[in-house]
């Protein structure tokens, strides 16, 4: 027995394809049924990897009773919030507005319309937990909309007005270095010195966040920028929200100390955390992060990858119902029958079995964490650190192998997004060369040339990119997520067909979702309408959960004008970032990626300049060196002979020979450095840069 989800494209539909519940997916056919039994609508928005999402599938809509209620006087419909984040974003909103709090699951009960008079997350099937039982809540829900028609009505069109006071985040102002000053202080105000990271719990990595503290540090700031961001790092480094045994992190901790995560993996997390900890690993000349960063790029090169390009978007946190995250955690018992004795002492130490990371609910399980350094465990175990460090990594090496063979391993949902796809390959990109990892980059390409070629377009005039083959359509974060992982395409390969698509995109962008009038863009294009709240108009400038797609604008925009020097470029990055100038600031940690965009248009840009044949060893590794560069603000080249510097500042311009000769140039808005030609030579130039950045 199947329901209409059978079939679905999503495999958060799918494992509900089999509920008695008569569901339809989100579209037109769900409001005609329910505007033509004059029946409420009720709205599940959840994602395969949420852990509650399948409790309240399990107890509620696979129940026959419930699903007879259900049948008889509501119209279902179940929405995946990563097919559909433009529904998503709705109606959290609207939930949020009218309970406070928000997430996944997400219930609402809406008219046949689609606007919402009732909601919560999750419900548990009888009273439990505080909550309200769901048999209940639809039974009074069903009773109020038969006998007080009127007021739900008022109710929701009340709830529609707060919610289009709020949608449009743009404030218009003027940027100045004050702004990024208040800004900078409000994310310091909010680090947590005790334990790393920002606020207390639950603690979320905040990668966005991170990187702007790094380049402010870069730029010149004071030393607590540097503290505050290796802090946080390191903290993640060594809590549990990190797979000690695979690589990758969770999504976030439920605790201060980073050591008890939910551990669900997404793909935007842990792009945006390769991102930074690369990054890191380059401006700190860090061995330590590049051996985390290296940890994500095996975690998805395991896991989500797909051989031929793209990339998943999650693994799952669990295994059943009834299950929490037993596939990475450990019993002591586990270890010892995979561990040699010496193995499990030293995997005892340094994980804290029995401390801190015991599981609240099966203590005798253990989340994995750093609980002491190979230098603590030496002199208690009567070794050497080198000999310790042998025997950890022998440790790990056969907890990860048997791991992976011996249990269950949580789904994988390899449905593929357009915006994760890109900010994936865009991490990828910047990541490969600091890490030297060929793989990550050609498999960034593929993806790459996946979504530029493989996907169709939503209209061939439009160029405007789906959310997924058989998904949303006119998603404002697919566009600029993909222009900027073109940019750095463009920048790894020298190829122009790459800057060309960027700038197709986002031409798209300005045409399709750019508000003249107000300023700012539309979270989904002008011409795209939909049913229920979809007509409501967003511009979201917050970091939630992704990074905000008029940030990445923003970005984009910027590099853009860096790479072609063309006003048009220019002008729109400046009208974007001013757009929000009067708010976002105020944001400081939610605001991040506008942040990074703000910098763009304050300080100057790096321009990395390599000349030199195609196939040239010299070139080749000047070029790498200028990709791993840790130069706030850095826009890299690539000219082989015959090539036009067109777009190149004249300072740049002027200093070109024919580009024959291997050989780094670099300038610093218009001062620049003295060529070089070696890249020992050229790592130092790039260091002596870096050096006048922060002088």
């Amino acid at each position: 027995m199947t329901n209409r989800l059978d079939g679905a494209s999503s495999a958060y539909l799918q494992s509900a394809a089999h509920q008695p519940v008569a569901w339809y997916p989100w579209g037109d056919a769900a409001f005609a049924a329910a505007r033509a039994a004059d029946q409420p609508i009720l709205l599940d928005i959840g994602a395969v990897w949420c852990h509650w999402c399948h409790v309240m599938d399990g107890e509620s809509y696979e129940n026959p009773a419930l699903a007879e209620l259900l049948n008889q006087h509501y119209v279902c419909i179940k929405v995946d919030r990563d097919e559909r984040p433009d529904v998503d974003a709705r109606y959290q909103r609207a939930v949020q507005a009218m309970t406070g709090q928000g997430g996944w699951p997400l219930t609402a009960i809406l008219t046949p319309d689609g606007e919402v008079f009732y909601g919560g997350t999750y419900f548990p099937p009888e009273d439990r937990y505080g909550r309200p039982g769901f048999r209940a809540v639809l039974e009074q829900v069903r009773a109020f909309w038969r006998e007080h028609r009127a007021r739900a009505l008022e109710q929701a069109a009340a709830l529609r007005r707060a919610i289009a006071s709020r949608a449009d985040q743009a404030s218009p102002g003027v940027l100045s270095p004050g702004a990024m000053l208040a800004a900078e202080r409000a994310i310091l105000g909010e680090a947590d010195a005790a334990w790393g990271g920002f606020g207390t719990e639950p603690k979320f990595p905040h990668p966005g966040a991170i990187q702007w503290l790094m380049g402010r540090w870069a730029d010149g700031g004071s030393s607590q920028l540097r503290l505050v961001a290796e802090d946080a790092l390191r903290a993640m480094t060594n809590g549990g929200i990190h797979d000690q045994v695979a690589g990758g992190f969770h999504r976030y901790s439920v605790d201060r100390q980073w050591i008890i995560p939910h551990f669900e993996k997404m793909s935007y997390d842990n792009s945006e955390l390769l991102r930074v900890y690369a990054g890191a690993a380059a401006l700190f000349d860090d061995a330590e992060h590049a051996e985390v960063a290296r940890g994500i790029v095996r975690w998805v090169r395991e896991v989500l990858a797909d051989p031929a390009g793209g990339y998943g978007t999650s693994q799952d946190a669990d295994i059943g119902l009834d299950d929490d995250g037993s596939y990475f955690t450990w019993t002591r018992e586990e270890m010892a029958r995979v561990l040699t004795a010496e193995e499990l002492a030293v995997a005892e130490r340094r994980f804290g079995l029995g401390t801190a990371g015991v599981m609240p609910h099966g203590p005798a399980r253990n989340v994995l964490f750093v609980a002491q350094g190979v230098a603590e465990i030496a002199p208690g175990m009567g070794g050497a650190v080198g000999e310790i460090e042998r025997v950890l990594a022998s440790a790990i090496a056969k907890l990860a192998a048997a791991r992976a063979t011996r249990r269950p391993v949580p789904a994988v949902d390899r449905s593929r997004y357009t915006s994760w796809n890109a900010m994936m390959a865009s991490a990828m990109l910047r990541a490969a060369p600091i890490l030297k990892d060929p793989w990550a980059r050609e498999h960034a390409i593929k993806t790459l040339t996946w979504l530029r070629d493989g996907l169709p377009v939503v209209l061939p005039s439009d160029g405007l990119l789906p959310h997924s083959p058989a998904g949303a359509t006119g998603l404002l974060e697919d566009q600029v997520h993909a222009a900027d992982a073109a940019v750095d395409a463009f920048e790894t390969t020298g190829d122009a067909a790459w800057l060309e698509w960027a700038m197709a995109l986002m031409d798209a962008v300005w045409r399709d979702h750019w508000d003249p009038v107000e300023g700012g863009c539309f979270d989904v294009a002008r011409a795209r309408g939909g049913e229920g709240l979809l007509d409501s108009r967003l511009k979201p400038i917050q970091d939630a959960p992704v990074p905000s797609s008029n940030g990445v604008a923003g970005i984009v925009l910027g590099r853009l004008h860096a790479h072609t020097g063309a006003d048009q470029w220019g002008r729109r990055h400046q009208a974007i970032v001013e757009a929000f100038a009067a708010r976002a600031p105020s944001l400081g940690l939610y605001a991040s990626t506008w942040l990074l965009a703000a910098d763009w248009l304050l300080n100057p840009v790096a321009h990395l300049v390599v000349t030199g044949p195609v196939d040239d060893a010299t070139a080749t590794e000047l070029h790498r060196l200028a990709l791993a560069a840790a130069l706030p603000r850095r826009v890299v080249r690539r000219l082989v002979p015959g090539q036009s510097p067109e777009g190149l500042p004249p300072e740049l311009r002027s200093l070109l020979d024919r580009g024959d000769q291997p050989r780094g140039y670099l300038c610093i808005g218009t001062r620049c450095l003295a060529p070089a030609e070696d890249p020992a030579v050229w790592r130092e130039t790039i260091g002596q840069a870096l050096g006048r950045f922060q002088s």
